[in-house]
């Protein structure tokens, strides 16, 4: 089935449980929203599903359109295409933006051939130029190294851009609003459903309920304490932000 799945996942993390039994279901053409408490096992459901190697997945699974990658490192759930939006992301300087945006470009052109000789730089900058202006983004930026420098939002615009050229199936945004102004949080948010298609799937992971009010997601989903207690429509997202969290561990909110 196209999509991602996610069935009974435990994670731990230096030993420690962090996630204590997730089933989720996210279908292409939808957007998920993960919402919950500081501490609850949200980024780690992110970097989990990323393959970081710090986080051990002691049971279930996690499916990726009708494939097991439990045991699959990060690059090729790349390939395959699955995207991660960090939350920070790091600074590379001496690499620009284009350059890196070509490599992994490059990357996952010979995963579905292995000789192909990589694209070539002038279909590349057609390409690039073409998702940098759906973003509303500056074409300099593409020749400043990679995040050096850069603002909160043009980091986080620059994750999107990524997002843009790799084309991916299922993308998992670890709290994309973060740091960002309103002006900034508009223009990203714009960014992200201007992608959006049937063929794509968005996980969004966030604190607050502000950025869902430009990226309508289709669930919402409630994690407290390594699991997910409760999935709803748009409406839940409103209740939270009025209510906080601490009642959807009560057995009448379940």
């Amino acid at each position: 089935m196209p999509g991602l799945k996610i069935k009974d996942l435990n994670v731990t993390v230096e030993e420690q449980p962090i996630l204590t039994g997730v089933n989720l279901d996210v279908p292409l053409g939808e957007i998920h929203a993960i919402m919950g408490p500081n501490g609850t096992g949200k980024s780690t459901l992110a970097y989990t599903l990323m393959g970081h190697p710090r986080y051990q997945i002691e049971e279930g699974e996690i499916i990726f359109n009708g494939e097991n990658i439990n045991a699959m490192p990060p690059e090729e759930r790349s390939k395959k295409g699955l995207f991660l939006a960090f939350q920070y992301p790091v600074s590379i300087p001496g690499v620009t933006v284009a350059n890196f945006l070509r490599t992994a470009i490059n990357a996952h052109r010979k995963t579905k051939n292995p000789d192909d000789k990589g694209i070539q730089i002038p279909e590349f900058r057609k390409l690039m130029i073409e998702k940098m202006k759906l973003l509303d983004m500056d074409p300099s930026m593409a020749g400043r190294y990679l995040n050096e420098g850069f603002s909160g939002g043009e980091k986080k615009r620059v994750e999107i851009l990524q997002m843009a050229m790799l084309e991916p199936r299922i993308a998992v945004l670890d709290e994309t609003d973060s740091g960002l102004d309103i002006d900034a949080l508009r223009i990203v948010s714009e960014g992200i459903n201007t992608l959006m298609n049937k063929n794509l799937g968005i996980l969004v992971i966030t604190h607050y309920q502000r950025i869902l009010n430009y990226l309508k997601p289709d669930v919402v989903h409630v994690m407290v304490d390594g699991k997910i207690l409760q999935s709803g429509g748009p409406g839940l997202a409103m209740k939270l932000e009025e209510q906080g969290y601490e009642w959807i561990r009560s057995p009448e909110a379940r």
